[in-house]
């Protein structure tokens, strides 16, 4: 994969995670807090369920997440 972030929006993402095992626990306004527990860990996140999730901004939620930008190019 390229060395870019791919552009997607917040509802795609909330897709992506949910398929790699990520539940919904709230949502306030248009954010929403997610969380996976595993067997020793637990990842926790909030996506905001904006158009265009700026790179930064998903950089942090993929570093939240334990999950690789390759990892989540297979999940979209």
């Amino acid at each position: 994969m390229s060395r870019h972030l791919p552009a997607i929006s917040g509802r795609k993402l909330l897709r992506a995670l949910q398929r790699a095992g990520f539940v919904v626990l709230r949502q306030k306004g248009s954010h929403v807090s997610m969380e996976k527990r595993g067997a020793d860990r637990r990842w926790r996140t909030v996506v905001p369920l904006h158009r265009e999730i700026r790179p930064g901004t998903l950089s942090d939620i993929l570093n939240q997440t334990g999950l690789s930008k390759d990892e989540l190019a297979d999940l979209l």
